[in-house]
């Protein structure tokens, strides 16, 4: 049998997330896969879900122009793994955490449903 298929319950990831109710069989899921997560951890809303395991997930911030002394807002936007057990829409705020690249413009994965 499948080293994969057999687990039932989330692992713990090391951060303090809910992990998902369902389950999946994906092996880049960091709750049911083998997926480990590092580094940055950013909270974003997702813009597009039309890519086949990712989504794209758009990170507003405010930065601060020194010659006039104001705020400007600027925008970032990430690729991120979906795993199929979190069931992201567009318009969904998610929290997405770095990972090892798993495609050459993809290094993070969602982790959690805000």
């Amino acid at each position: 049998m499948n080293k994969l298929a057999e687990k039932k319950d989330a692992r713990n990831v090391g951060l303090n997330v809910k992990p998902p109710t369902e389950s999946c069989d994906d092996k880049n899921c960091p709750f049911h896969g083998i997926l480990p997560i590092r580094g940055q951890i950013i909270k974003g809303r997702v813009i597009s879900s039309k890519m086949q395991g990712s989504v794209s997930v758009k990170k507003e911030f405010m930065h601060y122009v020194k010659k006039y002394e104001r705020y400007e807002k600027r925008t970032s936007t990430y690729l991120a793994h979906s795993p199929p057990c979190l069931n992201l829409k567009v318009g969904d705020e998610v929290r997405i955490a770095e990972c090892r690249p798993l495609s050459k413009t993809v290094s993070f994965v969602a982790i959690e449903k805000l």
